[in-house]
């Protein structure tokens, strides 16, 4: 126990916990939450120009977050958990849209 104290307490645990390199990522983790509560909701509300944006940029942001040093795997677990959200999303949105039967759709 007092070895676990030690390391939060040093100055290297401080300054990560302090720095943007942990707060930008716990900010992200709004959006994959959101998207993940949204899986129950009726897809006739999912956007899919937002789905494929979002899509994208998460994507793109994983593959930022492994090339920046150090490597950021908070933020690439972020990113990798809204990909997979998103992606659940798009197929609901196209499934919706495109495959299912007008008969089935509410209006």
């Amino acid at each position: 126990m007092n070895k676990i104290i030690k390391s939060l307490s040093s100055k290297e645990t401080r300054e990560y916990f302090m720095s943007t390199h942990f707060w930008g990522p716990i900010a992200n983790w709004g959006i994959p939450i959101a998207a993940i509560a949204d899986i129950q909701r009726d897809p006739k509300f999912i956007s899919g120009k937002m789905t494929f944006a979002l899509c994208l940029y998460s994507a793109m942001f994983m593959r930022f977050a492994l090339k920046v040093q150090p490597r950021n795997l908070l933020l690439f677990s972020c990113h990798f958990t809204n990909e997979g959200a998103q992606l659940v999303q798009g197929f609901r949105f196209i499934n919706y849209h495109y495959l299912n039967d007008n008969k089935t759709k509410t209006e």
